[in-house]
């Protein structure tokens, strides 16, 4: 094959073969010039003229510190996000009982998406984990559980510049409509949350 020029751009690819090479019969046939091109150099050609776009994977750790209410996102140890929070009523120290309007304290993992809460979405902190619940149980209470980091009670999401401004859940972590559609778009389930004062 008769190669002239081969240009590329990103997303396009161009071979321009020698006029002799593209009327020229092949076994008794007219074959078009770009029938010579090795198939094997043709995705090699391919590959190369794509723009290649680094993947964003996202969260790989979630931090929440209770004294300054701020919760972090983290990947490979770089923050890439972060968000004031609200909390419960009584925010310091570790959820012991149901009802005690605390966040829970320790690592634990965010295991589930939650699209139909009572909240703008919502996702699940894996409390209690079995020492919380033997320690409850030990005591002869409810550990409690349904935590979730979630957005504005659903309909009143105009309210957050003034909500955010106090605790206001049961116990579980709160931020803006705005900021749980970036939550939920960067943490995927499975993503460990690291809970502290």
């Amino acid at each position: 094959m008769d190669i002239k020029a081969v240009k590329m751009k990103p997303g396009r690819l161009s071979v321009l073969c020698s006029s002799r090479f593209s009327n020229k019969a092949q076994g008794g046939m007219k074959v078009p010039c770009s029938k010579f091109i090795n198939q094997y150099s043709l995705v090699v050609l391919m590959l190369v003229s794509f723009d290649v776009q680094p993947v964003f994977a996202g969260a790989d750790r979630v931090i929440v510190d209770k004294s300054d209410r701020i919760m972090t996102l983290h990947e490979q140890g770089k923050i890439i996000a972060s968000y004031d929070i609200s909390l419960g009523g009584a925010p310091e120290g570790h959820k012991t009982q149901e009802g005690d309007q605390k966040t829970p304290e320790g690592t634990y993992a965010l295991d589930y998406k939650n699209e139909n809460s009572s909240f703008y979405r919502s996702m699940h902190v894996s409390y209690p984990n079995a020492v919380d619940r033997a320690q409850a149980e030990k005591r002869g209470v409810s550990p409690g559980g349904m935590i979730m980091v979630h957005g504005q009670r659903n309909g009143f999401g105009w309210l957050s510049s003034i909500m955010q401004h106090f605790d206001w859940t049961d116990g579980c972590i709160a931020i803006s409509n705005d900021e749980m559609d970036e939550f939920m778009e960067l943490v995927e389930p499975g993503t460990p949350i690291e809970i502290r004062w």
